[in-house]
């Protein structure tokens, strides 16, 4: 059956599911940084009213991602460990000073870790070309001081930015305007449900953060399906597997999330 891929869909060929056969993870990180409503000193916003935005950059095309919107982030280098440590304290402390590093190379910004809130880990299936096993921050600008400062990026790896609403960008790539790997769409997907910084924030701080450990695997129509932990076909690799359902959709005509199993 000929496989009906999305073009936003970054998981391979899926004939691997053995991570022992897989290429190595690489450790990244990624801040979400979000304000209320449009400023009216930064020509690249959109007019929204008291709706809450993101900051998005796009990636040059012949990079990891190349052409796709993402947030502020990258791989985690050895200057972002504090000593030799590699345990889950140091990975998260590195995991931090990378996004502050990302963030300040990608816009010039300053920002501080002691303002984010660590709430999702992402790892793609052993099928990835480029395994990034990610680590995911958010911060009101605000409080990480970017209110008054002007976004700079190189023109080379980053081509543009923007401050955009979750909904207008989810609908611009349902059009096939833009790009988005399925972790920073189902991000863009749940902040939407939060009209201001600080009820998304609230929220990301009272629940557990979420493991996005990733199956994908094609459906007897020839979809391609994401699936997490509490998915019925998650263990067996099966989405049609009947039952609770945790999964990202990636028809070619765009993504629907399906969502039983976990509280968000």
């Amino acid at each position: 059956m000929t496989e009906k891929i999305h073009r936003s869909d970054i998981y391979g060929d899926l004939k691997n599911r053995n991570e022992k056969e897989a290429s190595p993870l690489i450790p990244a990180s990624t801040v979400i940084l979000l304000r209320d409503g449009a400023r009216t000193d930064d020509s690249s916003v959109s007019q929204s009213g008291e709706d809450i935005e993101v900051l998005m950059l796009q990636k040059n095309q012949n990079i990891s991602f190349g052409g796709m919107w993402v947030f502020p982030g990258g791989r985690i280098d050895d200057e972002d460990y504090d000593g030799e440590g590699r345990e889950a304290a140091d990975q998260m402390k590195a995991a931090l000073a990378a996004a502050v590093r990302e963030t300040v190379e990608e816009t010039a910004l300053s920002v501080d870790a002691e303002d984010f809130v660590y709430f999702a880990h992402w790892t793609p299936p052993p099928a990835t070309p480029k395994r990034f096993s990610t680590w995911f921050f958010a911060a009101e600008a605000d409080n990480t001081k970017t209110a008054s400062h002007h976004i700079e990026v190189d023109g080379e790896e980053i081509l543009n930015h923007r401050w955009i609403r979750p909904r207008e960008a989810l609908a611009l790539h349902a059009d096939g305007k833009i790009d988005l790997a399925p972790p920073t769409w189902l991000t863009l997907y749940h902040i939407d449900k939060y009209p201001q910084v600080d009820l998304a924030l609230e929220r990301f701080r009272k629940t557990e953060e979420k493991i996005y450990k990733t199956h994908v695997a094609k459906d007897k129509s020839g979809v391609r399906v994401a699936m997490w932990h509490g998915d019925a076909g998650y263990e067996s690799w099966d989405p049609d597997v009947a039952g609770e359902r945790h999964r990202l959709v990636m028809r070619e005509n765009g993504f629907v999330f399906e969502n039983t199993a976990e509280e968000y």
